[in-house]
């Protein structure tokens, strides 16, 4: 673990209600990693709002977004994310064959498709081209080829800073926590 969670206890009131909200809601399914955003107040409530106001919100649907969230926690080895679920229709060989390439049987073209330029952002963003937004567009409208991009984004993102935070190890913080510095 290289930053020590803030004791959820300490949180800030707001920060701890927001958090209780998300568990509440389904948003969130461990809160270790949230609790080392909240040494930041800001980004913390911020990154809390847009998953709010986007959880379950948007035109590509929840099983989509889903699936997305998932293939990034694959991709970025976010392990604890990659475990946890927050749609039921996705099962277990879905999952699985996500790591060995999208299997034809058990996604739709949107899906396969969306979870392809997931790993292009992902892996290989500067192969992203005009033909791969043409082959979008045959399957998605404009405003969800965007929803597509600003989520893949947020994905990778939160899931390569959890992975580097190594939340989930057994060894002893590098930073420990001080009550001083999650009031900065």
């Amino acid at each position: 673990m290289r930053i020590e969670p803030i004791p959820y206890e300490d949180l800030a009131p707001e920060i701890r209600a927001r958090y209780d909200a998300g568990v509440a809601e389904g948003r969130y399914t461990m809160t270790a990693p949230l609790q080392v955003y909240a040494y930041a107040p800001a980004e913390a409530i911020a990154q809390d709002e847009a998953y709010r106001l986007t959880f379950r919100q948007g035109a590509l649907g929840t099983r989509m977004e889903e699936l997305l969230r998932l293939r990034s926690a694959q991709l970025n080895g976010c392990a604890p994310c990659a475990s946890s679920r927050k749609d039921a229709s996705i099962t277990e060989d879905e999952v699985a064959c996500m790591i060995a390439g999208p299997d034809e049987s058990t996604l739709d073209a949107r899906e396969r498709l969306a979870l392809q330029f997931m790993e292009l952002m992902s892996e290989r963003p500067h192969d992203i081209d005009d033909d791969t937004f043409i082959e979008l567009a045959e399957h998605f409208t404009t405003a969800e080829i965007v929803e597509l991009g600003m989520m893949c984004g947020r994905f990778i993102g939160g899931h390569r800073f959890t992975h580097a935070l190594d939340i989930f190890s057994t060894a002893e913080p590098l930073l420990r926590y001080e009550p001083a510095a999650s009031r900065a």
